[in-house]
């Protein structure tokens, strides 16, 4: 494959040991015993999510620097970081690569891209899709809830739903990894699932009916792909002991699939009505409990002034150190630091 193969090429070698001799340069008199380790990451959301689990594990014989790769342009991406980092004769000694699975990790050793990341030490991933899973973990957004509306009222549980969402998409997942597993990317892409696993009906006092809407959805896709291609349904089941080793099982799908279309087609689409919800009862409560005119102006204009947008919330999101994939990458990097004594 042509993206595979582009890997294989040694590219801006001097780059980016020329950068870290400069950087060393400029270290204060106190850092002059320290080492820096440069991590390079895909995009500029990046940066915040790597610079604070590096946060983690940094340790007095190092100083980590979160960086988009360079080489002279604004190229960003999986590719880029990979194409910069992993022939690098640096790489390891003052140089990181740290990106997001996407599907990489589900698949295994199946690919050049996927190998790297599943074998080479230096080369640090998400286990989730994106960093937008870590975002809408599910034990998370509650937080967000409250952060965004001010307002300290469950009238939604996250938990189950997207565990009863991850249920139902599941097979249907399974099919996706099949067919990217075997170098198939048409014969149902991602864009298929994530428009069939959408929410196109939205209630969050009806939770149970949004859930049968995918699941209709969902039914009527596995039902085309069996009956097209019927015989891969036994090949597309055996990928189950698999993936669990992974940590995918049916009530965890959320985390491993396309983290915008989680994102944007299913938790977003529950945050913004539930936020509405709250701030409409809070400002009803201010009302009824003003005792003049100018009083509910000013709690109103206070309140209002003080809400933060759900999805802005949402993207700031970095509650999620006790999910288990945030723990697997906390590990890599220890083993990394352990490593280097």
């Amino acid at each position: 494959m042509k993206n595979e193969e582009v890997l294989k090429h040694r590219l801006t070698k001097h780059v980016s040991s020329k950068y870290v001799d400069a950087a060393n340069a400029m270290r204060s008199k106190r850092d002059q015993q320290k080492q820096r380790v440069v991590a390079y990451v895909e995009s500029y959301d990046d940066i915040a999510f790597w610079r604070s689990i590096l946060e983690q594990v940094n340790h007095d014989q190092l100083i980590f620097e979160v960086k988009l790769p360079g080489n002279g342009n604004l190229n960003k991406g999986k590719k880029q970081v990979l194409m910069q980092t992993i022939d690098h004769e640096s790489l390891g000694k003052n140089m990181i690569a740290c990106v997001d699975s996407d599907f990489d990790f589900l698949l295994g050793d199946a690919t050049r891209t996927s190998s790297i990341l599943n074998q080479n030490p230096f080369v640090f991933q998400t286990y989730a899709y994106a960093i937008e899973n870590f975002q809408c973990f599910a034990d998370s957004l509650h937080e967000v809830v409250v952060k965004s509306t001010l307002v300290d009222r469950r009238n939604f549980d996250f938990n189950s739903f997207l565990e009863e969402w991850s249920k139902v998409v599941f097979p249907l997942f399974l099919w996706t990894v099949y067919y990217y597993k075997n170098y198939d990317t048409h014969s149902y892409p991602m864009y298929a699932f994530n428009k069939a696993t959408m929410l196109h009906y939205v209630n969050h006092r009806n939770p149970e009916k949004m859930i049968d809407a995918v699941k209709k959805s969902v039914t009527k896709e596995l039902n085309i792909l069996i009956h097209r291609d019927h015989a891969a349904q036994k090949q597309v089941d055996l990928l189950i002991p698999e993936m669990k080793q992974k940590g995918f099982v049916p009530e965890t799908s959320y985390l491993y699939v396309q983290g915008h279309h989680l994102m944007e087609g299913v938790v977003l689409k529950l945050l913004q009505p539930i936020c509405a919800e709250l701030r409409k009862e809070q400002e009803l409560e201010i009302k009824r409990l003003a005792m003049h005119k100018v009083q509910e102006q000013n709690e109103l204009a206070s309140y209002q002034h003080s809400q933060i947008d759900a999805e802005l919330m949402l993207r700031k999101n970095n509650d999620y150190k006790d999910l288990y994939l945030y723990q697997w990458v906390i590990r890599d990097l220890e083993d990394f630091l352990q490593q280097r004594k």
